[in-house]
């Protein structure tokens, strides 16, 4: 497999951090999505976030930003979808998301994802650790972003719903923490103390 391209997923509306952009929230000596950029881009071939609204707010980042295609906050699937048309635009096979909020995910994600995958013989692959599932970081081939741009089109919108039709792998990693993700101000604060 050819190395994936990369989408950070920032389309929440983070009602629970009081709305605004989590990922553009102070941590350390950056930002959380400095962190996950940090993390992800060694990882992939290249990278774009998926967030809606005014692109402009990410400027500084020089990266693509890609709004849903779907209208009516479709969740991460709709962040999914336009990651897969992005992808399909540059002529990859494959992209990995990882949520834009969640600053400490392995380094080695994206070559766990693609082991899951190949060993399983499927296009999906999505982390996991003992707690459960992870679904907003996964591995999705753009060869069926037709098939969900018709899931979300007839209202399927929870992730594991399609991914089970196409008999997602799973990649699991050892430690719970590593998706520890930032919801809220106390998480704000833990996610400081943890770095």
């Amino acid at each position: 497999m050819i190395q994936p391209l990369g989408v950070i997923l920032a389309g929440g509306q983070a009602t629970r951090m009081g709305g605004g952009d989590k990922g553009l929230l102070p941590l350390g000596n950056g930002t959380i999505l400095g962190h996950v950029i940090d993390r992800f881009a060694p990882q992939v071939g290249s990278l774009a976030l998926n967030a809606n609204g005014d692109p402009t707010r990410f400027a500084d980042l020089s990266l693509p930003v890609l709004a849903d295609g779907i209208d009516g906050l479709a969740g991460p699937l709709a962040g999914v979808l336009a990651g897969l048309d992005w992808a399909a635009e540059k002529d990859a096979t494959h992209i990995v998301t990882a949520a834009a909020d969640t600053p400490f995910f392995p380094c080695d994600l994206v070559p766990q994802l693609i082991l899951a995958a190949d060993d399983a013989d499927v296009g999906i692959a999505l982390a996991a650790t003992p707690d459960g599932r992870h679904p907003t970081f996964g591995l999705w081939p753009v060869a069926l972003r037709d098939d969900l741009r018709t899931a979300l089109q007839s209202g399927l919108r929870k992730v594991v719903q399609w991914t089970d039709r196409h008999g997602a792998a799973t990649a699991t990693f050892p430690d719970d923490a590593a998706f520890f993700n930032v919801n809220t101000p106390d998480d704000l604060a833990k996610a400081k103390a943890m770095l």
